[in-house]
């Protein structure tokens, strides 16, 4: 296998961002040691993101194995996701700035089909569900920009 350099087209200030969520949640659960630090960790998981290498090409380069790889990704890929806005708060977010509309892009949602129901069956998942996607017209009908009612945690 041969090893070459490669730049990514990201900032320095998203490797620190992403090294710094690495570095306080290794500290909250008392990690002792890992074979890469938290800066190497957040670029490993930038990599992947930005360039989409497989977790093999990953984990050879930067000298791990393949589910060493897997598991840096997973983890981190969860800490930011653990950090973004929930939907509530992005539709806030989005009425205040005077956004016209948002597109949003969800994840599979499990719905009881059987199995003759094949229009809504997700072999990447392997159940069957759907993916919702539209677009929101941030409104001020409820008290967050929410469409319909709200759940008590998003409510200002």
């Amino acid at each position: 296998m041969l090893f070459y350099p490669a730049a990514l087209p990201l900032s320095r200030q998203t490797l620190t961002y992403t090294a710094g969520v690495i570095r306080r949640y290794r500290a909250q659960i008392g990690s002792p040691w890992r074979k890469l630090g938290p800066g190497q960790q957040a670029l490993l998981v930038l990599a992947y993101l930005r360039k989409g290498d497989t977790f093999a090409e990953l984990a050879a380069g930067f000298g791990v194995g393949t589910a060493t790889a897997w598991r840096y990704v997973t983890e981190t890929v969860a800490l930011l996701a653990a950090r973004s806005p929930k939907l509530c708060q992005a539709l806030r977010d989005a009425r205040k700035a005077g956004h016209a509309y948002l597109v949003i892009d969800g994840t599979l949602i499990p719905i009881d089909r059987v199995a003759a129901d094949r229009p809504f069956y997700s072999g990447k998942h392997r159940k069957h569900g759907m993916n919702p996607a539209g677009h929101l017209q941030p409104s001020p009908a409820t008290s967050c920009g929410c469409p319909g009612r709200c759940p008590a945690p998003c409510m200002t």
